[in-house]
């Protein structure tokens, strides 16, 4: 497997347990309660949710147009 694929899955797989810390944090009480109050998550909450939807797009990009041996 070429080397641009196997980052693309080490990629995708980082974003996707980033995201699921993501909306595991958003579904918190205190988490909903903020955002009841101010509108919006807390910035740990939105650098999960923003970092693991980047990492997994860039990885399934890398996945998908890695070169093929």
């Amino acid at each position: 497997m070429p080397m641009g694929r196997v980052l693309g899955v080490i990629a995708l797989v980082a974003g996707a347990i980033l995201l699921y810390f993501g909306l595991n944090a958003s579904d918190a009480p205190m988490e909903q309660l903020n955002e009841t109050f101010t509108g919006s998550y807390s910035d740990r909450t939105m650098w999960y949710l923003v970092g693991g939807a980047a990492t997994a797009c860039g990885g399934l990009v890398l996945l998908l147009l890695g070169r093929k041996a």
